[in-house]
């Protein structure tokens, strides 16, 4: 289990206390753990990818039993699979699930039968432009089965018989997922998903799960925490839509929300916009994206995707956007077997981590106050705020910072306002404010009460 100091006081002194290094190792070596395990959108896969998260928060579990209708949504049987095969006439094992558990269409039925090449191939899938890799492949809502498997593989088999098994069950059960509730300050909530529906996909589920774990981890150690905290770990799309329609009546908590997927890859940074596009949470990805030194792109909502489409559906339309590296489905590895443990790595895990941490850090601190001194600008000098003698251009940044935001602090602009407007980072317009709130020169103004 990982350690964390218990004398971290705010989410400042996290940043500065959590090296990119570090946290990369451990969310590398929570994927590792988890990697091997055959997860879908129900299922023992799911409950064990949850007790291994529980290992780290004290996480919620909720079990929703199959038909309980959920919006325009009901929820399926419960799938779970102990083997599957595909045997030659020699009795040889060509495709085997052991060895890799996208072999197998998820949510096949059991079957166990002797079928011909041309049946066979009725339900195999391979991707042709690249003939090494096998494909990840779902039939959650139409019962069927299949197998995958490497386009060079299929093109070597020979026309004779093949004894096929998938031994799974599909039987009413429960969709099961996690949630973890940190309370802050105020009621207002910072919502955290990632879906933990995929197999042995390392990018696109694994290191969402395991960055979010990780963070929940640190978060829960933070003596301060301005906004209270809501992390879900959800099958795709029937998991989001199933806690929404339970927990539609306390949404309006909801104040910013990001959906975390594939943060381990080489890629520049994605960043989707909310439905709304200007909501504070877009601001504050993009402000930390374009300051970050790191190359990135930013898209608009559309309807696609991930549970940020739930999220975002018109009679909800909450602020939460999506964090990623490379876009889903825009790199090769996408949905294959190359989306694997070569292909996530410490340091790009680490970085994204602390991309994370800095949009939080503008959501908990960017604060509006007020100039306690508004008529032409105070001596700064007198109160130690400017040097006697010129020096470095940074210190010199820091005090434009500082005429900035005695300028703006007239109760409308917030500090992400400021740092937008005059292009300086945020880091540097709160630093600004802390020294000159430290001289009793601004006074935060008072937030207004959320509404019942």
């Amino acid at each position: 289990m990982i350690q964390v100091s218990p004398s971290i006081h705010n989410l400042s002194y996290l940043r500065k206390s959590l090296t990119s290094n570090d946290i990369g190792r451990q969310i590398y070596q929570m994927i590792s753990r988890l990697y091997p395990i055959c997860r879908s959108i129900t299922g023992n896969g799911v409950r064990e990818t949850l007790k291994i998260i529980q290992e780290h928060i004290p996480l919620e579990i909720a079990e929703i039993s199959t038909g309980t209708e959920v919006f325009d949504w009901t929820i399926p049987k419960e799938w779970n699979i102990k083997d599957a095969y595909i045997k030659n006439s020699r009795g040889e094992k060509i495709v085997d699930f052991q060895k890799c558990n996208l072999h197998v269409v998820n949510y096949s039925v059991p079957v166990h039968k002797t079928v011909s090449l041309s049946e066979l191939k009725a339900h195999l899938h391979t991707l042709p432009e690249y003939p090494d890799r096998i494909p990840y492949r779902t039939s959650y809502y139409k019962e069927t089965w299949g197998f995958c498997l490497s386009h060079t593989q299929f093109l070597s088999l020979e026309e004779e018989e093949y004894e096929i098994c998938i031994d799974s069950s599909l039987e009413p059960g429960y969709l099961t997922y996690g949630e973890y509730y940190l309370p802050g300050e105020t009621r207002e909530e910072i919502l955290i998903s990632c879906h933990t529906c995929h197999p042995s996909l390392c990018n696109d589920n694994l290191s969402g799960i395991s960055l979010a774990t990780l963070l929940a981890k640190h978060l829960s150690q933070i003596q301060q925490r301005r906004y209270s905290y809501r992390f879900l770990f959800i099958p795709g799309t029937i998991g989001s839509v199933t806690w929404l329609a339970l927990n539609e009546q306390n949404v309006n908590k909801i104040a910013h929300g990001l959906v975390v997927t594939g943060v381990g890859d080489a890629g520049k940074y994605t960043y989707k916009r909310s439905r709304r596009g200007d909501t504070q949470i877009d601001r504050a990805a993009i402000h930390v994206m374009q300051h970050s030194g790191s190359e990135y792109q930013v898209i608009d909502f559309f309807p696609y995707g991930y549970d940020e489409r739930q999220y975002c559906s018109p009679g909800f339309n909450l602020a939460v956007g999506c964090f990623m590296r490379s876009s889903h489905g825009q790199y090769s590895e996408y949905h294959t077997s190359a989306d694997n443990l070569s292909f996530v790595q410490p340091e790009y895990l680490g970085d994204s981590f602390a991309k994370f941490l800095s949009i939080l850090h503008v959501l908990e601190n960017n604060r509006t106050y007020l100039n306690q001194n508004p008529k032409c600008e105070p001596r700064l000098g007198k109160r130690g705020l400017y040097r006697a003698v010129g020096g470095h251009a940074e210190e010199q940044v820091n005090e434009l910072a500082l005429l900035w935001v005695l300028n703006l602090s007239d109760g409308e602009y917030s500090l992400l306002d400021i740092a937008e407007r005059s292009q300086l980072s945020f880091d540097v317009i709160k630093q600004a404010a802390d020294a000159l709130a430290g001289c009793d020169l601004l006074k935060a103004k008072p937030e207004p009460a959320m509404k019942a």
